[in-house]
C-alpha cells in the first residue's frame, strides 16, 4: 500500500504538543499585558508628580491651588477644570467617547492646604483601575509630593 499523508497517531501527537505550548504561552502573554498596563499607570503617575512640581514652582501651590480634587476628563480643548486643563502637559491618551476613555486607569489629583495659607501645599495623585480593563482587580495606586508611592 502507498503511504501518503499522516497517521491519526501522528496528528494526535502534534495536537498534544500544540496544546501544551498554548497552555504555557497564553497565561504568560496575559501576564505581560497586565504588567504593561501597570507600567503605563505608574509612568502616568510619575508624569503627574513632575507636572505638579512644575505647577508648584510657577504658582506657589499644587493644583488645584485652593485644594480639592480634579479628575482627568479626556476633554482636551474644553475648559471643564479637568487635569488636562490645569496641567496641560498631562496626555495619557484615550478618548472621551470610549468607556473609561480607553485607558486602564482613571486619574485624579487631590490637594490640600495644611498650613492655613489658602494655598495647597500637599497633593496625592491616584490611578484607579477601570472596570473591564486588564488591571480591574488591581488596587488604587498613588504618589504624593514627597514621591511616596504605593507600588
Amino acid at each position: 500500500m502507498n503511504k501518503k499523508g499522516f497517521t491519526l497517531t501522528e496528528l494526535l501527537i502534534v495536537l498534544a504538543i500544540i496544546s501544551i505550548l498554548a497552555m504555557i504561552s497564553v497565561p504568560a502573554y496575559v501576564g505581560q499585558q497586565k504588567r504593561a498596563a501597570r507600567t503605563e499607570g505608574f509612568s502616568n503617575l510619575d508624569t503627574l508628580r513632575l507636572l505638579e512640581e512644575q505647577f508648584f514652582a510657577e504658582n506657589g501651590a499644587y493644583a488645584p491651588a485652593a485644594g480639592g480634587t480634579i479628575n482627568y476628563n479626556a476633554t482636551i480643548g474644553m475648559d471643564d477644570n479637568g487635569i488636562e486643563d490645569v496641567l496641560p502637559g498631562f496626555r495619557p491618551g484615550g478618548q472621551a467617547a470610549l468607556p473609561g476613555f480607553g485607558l486602564n486607569f482613571s486619574y485624579s489629583i487631590t490637594s490640600a492646604d495644611t498650613n492655613g495659607d489658602n494655598l495647597a501645599d500637599t497633593f496625592i495623585a491616584s490611578a484607579v483601575p477601570n472596570a473591564g480593563s486588564r488591571v480591574a482587580s488591581d488596587p488604587t495606586y498613588t504618589i504624593d509630593q514627597n514621591n511616596v508611592r504605593s507600588w
